[in-house]
């Protein structure tokens, strides 16, 4: 399964969250779901293990989750093309805003020898 699939889920991208403050065992995790069955969080368990952001580790009788955050990098990635993308966009249609204000804004009259300039911030 791809990382975009596992985190689609709100279960799934809650356990990644609840991993990124540390290892926590199954039991920790499926208490955090109070609504949803230890199977369900389980198999949420095996997307992520299968997706690459979990990893675990068994201890005795106890297995160990732990965040593995190198296969959020994709998504890492298209993120950076999607913003990058909306910033040209946006930047783009401030530079023609700002040519079309230049070219509709009558030219103003520029002070001459005599006269000093006029500055609206020193008036009143």
């Amino acid at each position: 399964m791809d990382v975009f699939t596992a985190v689609a889920d709100p279960v799934r991208r809650r356990i990644v969250v609840l991993l990124g403050d540390g290892p926590l065992t199954a039991g920790a995790l499926a208490a955090a779901f109070p609504g949803i069955s230890r199977p369900a969080v389980s198999r949420h368990l095996r997307v992520l293990r299968e997706a690459g952001l979990v990893a675990a580790e068994t201890a005795g009788r106890e297995r160990h989750y732990r965040a593995d955050h190198g296969a959020l990098r994709e998504i890492d990635r298209w993120l950076a093309t999607v913003r990058r993308q909306a910033w040209d966009q946006r930047i783009d249609a401030l530079g023609t805003e700002v040519h079309r204000t230049r070219r509709d804004r009558p030219a103003e009259p520029r002070a001459t020898a005599d006269e000093p300039p006029t500055d609206s911030r020193s008036a009143g």
